[in-house]
């Protein structure tokens, strides 16, 4: 049990050093970012913006992509760089977003990066959880990348380049109390991914799944005026990241070429533990891996016990009141 301690601590010294020192131009690069208008999504094209990239944003609010662009123009590093929005609803299949796809590229040449980060979140108990919301959950989380993925995915293949990014979250990794119909479309995006990358592989198109942990951004101040409490006090397991913090590290996984992305210790013990039939970026993934997936499972099995135990707490609590 020690050494396998020391192994990971000073692997993942050593790889954290290593990452640290790295450093990024991406000039010529274009990124497509859905939901780009807040949040993680705006941070990623603020940092990818720092680096030389020209980005295209497109979310539904046209308020919010207007100040998004305002504040994306004001970090330009060279005038090549271009910033374009579109207001535009991704969930909605009869949208034309090939022709948005199209107009992008015109501008400011092929996208190379595709992130799909329009999302939203509902968290009820499941009884409490009305039917319409499992319906937007679909359509927004899932839907929603399903419908740019085919729009951009076309170009990237006749070119044979090219990365594909799904921002999931680490409820898409492991259902959580409140989360039925959130945890269901995020799971899927899962399952979208790890076909996908078994197919675009002969292109050379890598795919990213991100599951961030608990994001301070707007969204997640919108839920949690109705999280109920079992939920809160099991996320505070997690802890809270900044959409810089969640925006830096995906950028750098993306990259790298990572399959599986997110920050934060309890969160990347979790992708360790829920990798078993998740595709092999490298060979240092593979040994922390497969030295730590025992360990991993008997501490997993440990927090799910304490889960059990915040809810039944709750219950007693309510009951109490009643």
């Amino acid at each position: 049990m020690i050494i396998i301690f020391i192994f990971v601590l000073l692997s993942s010294v050593f790889y954290f050093f290593l990452r640290k020192k790295r450093s990024y131009n991406l000039e010529n690069e274009h990124y497509l970012i859905t939901g780009g208008s807040s949040g993680i999504g705006l941070a990623l094209a603020t940092v990818a913006v720092w680096l030389g990239c020209s980005v295209t944003i497109v979310a539904r609010s046209k308020v919010k992509l207007e100040k998004a662009k305002e504040s994306l123009l004001s970090e330009l590093k060279n005038t090549k760089q271009k910033v374009l929005t579109f207001s535009v609803d991704v969930s909605n299949k009869d949208n034309d977003l090939v022709s948005i796809v199209k107009e992008a590229e015109k501008c400011s040449g092929p996208i190379t990066v595709l992130v799909n980060c329009a999302g939203t979140s509902v968290c009820h108990p499941f009884l409490d959880t009305p039917k319409e919301q499992f319906s937007k959950m679909l359509d927004v989380n899932f839907l929603g990348s399903v419908h740019m993925t085919q729009a951009v995915l076309p170009l990237m293949k006749e070119r044979k380049s090219g990365s594909v990014v799904f921002v999931s979250s680490i409820a898409g990794l492991m259902g959580l109390y409140g989360y039925s119909a959130y945890s269901a479309s995020k799971f899927a995006l899962l399952g979208l991914a790890e076909s996908l990358q078994m197919e675009m592989k002969p292109f050379n198109i890598s795919i990213t799944v991100s599951f961030p942990p608990d994001t301070d951004t707007p969204g997640f101040e919108e839920e949690m005026k109705n999280k109920p409490l079992e939920t809160q006090l099991i996320s505070e397991s997690g802890g809270l990241f900044s959409a810089e913090e969640v925006a830096s590290n995906l950028l750098n996984d993306i990259l790298d070429k990572k399959f599986m992305s997110t920050v934060g210790f309890v969160s990347k013990f979790i992708c360790t533990l829920c990798s078993a039939m998740c595709p092999i970026n490298s060979f240092f993934d593979l040994a922390l891996q497969m030295v730590t997936m025992g360990l991993c499972r008997v501490v997993g099995a440990i927090v799910l016990w304490n889960f059990d135990k915040i809810i039944k707490q709750c219950a007693v609590e309510k009951e109490k009141e009643k």
